[in-house]
C-alpha cells in the first residue's frame, strides 16, 4: 500500500492511498484523483515522510508522557490548515447525512416549507445567487454551502 501526500491547484492537501506508484499513474491519467475537497483533478505527488516499522514500541521510562497520548501538532499547509479542511469536510458530511437534497426545486421547496404547504424539514439543493438573497428578504434562513462532486458520489473501491 502507497500512502501519498497529495495537493491541488486550490492549495487543499489530502492523502492517497494506492496498491502501487503504477496503480497511482494509471488513476492520475484516467482523471480518478480528484481533491475531496473541491473535486480538482489536477493533482501533484508532495513530498511526504516515510513510515518505517521498526518493530514494537519502547516502553516509556517511569513518569516519562506516553508519545501516544501527547497531542500531535496539526501541519499547517498552503492554503489553510489540513485540521480545517478535516473539519469542514466532515461537517459537510453530516450536513448531507441530516438533510433531504431537493435538486434545483430548493427556492420552491423552502418557500413551501414557509407558508405551510410542505413538511417543515432540513433540505438542501441548489439556487442562484439571486434566488437566495429573494429567500433571505422573505425572511427564509438560506446558508450557502459548497459540496465537493467527490462527496455527491458513491465511493469506488478497488481497481477499475
Amino acid at each position: 500500500m502507497k500512502v501519498l501526500d497529495l495537493k491541488c491547484r486550490q492549495g487543499h492537501c489530502f492523502e492517497g492511498w494506492f496498491a502501487s506508484e503504477t496503480d497511482f499513474q494509471e488513476q492520475m491519467q484516467r482523471g480518478l484523483v480528484q481533491c475531496p475537497l473541491c473535486g480538482d483533478t489536477c493533482v501533484e505527488k508532495q513530498l511526504s515522510v516515510p513510515r518505517l516499522n521498526l518493530g514494537a514500541k519502547a516502553p516509556c521510562a517511569a513518569g516519562a508522557p506516553d508519545a501516544g497520548t501527547l497531542p500531535a501538532a496539526e501541519p499547517s499547509h498552503e492554503g489553510g490548515s489540513v485540521a480545517l479542511q478535516g473539519a469542514w469536510l466532515a461537517l459537510t458530511r453530516k450536513i448531507m447525512a441530516h438533510t433531504e437534497d431537493v435538486g434545483d426545486r430548493f427556492a420552491e421547496e423552502a418557500r413551501r416549507m414557509q407558508s405551510g404547504e410542505a413538511q417543515e424539514r432540513a433540505i438542501r439543493g441548489q439556487a442562484s445567487a439571486e434566488d437566495a438573497a429573494q429567500l433571505r428578504a422573505e425572511g427564509i434562513p438560506v446558508i450557502p454551502w459548497a459540496v465537493p462532486q467527490a462527496l455527491k458520489e458513491t465511493l469506488q473501491w478497488g481497481a477499475a
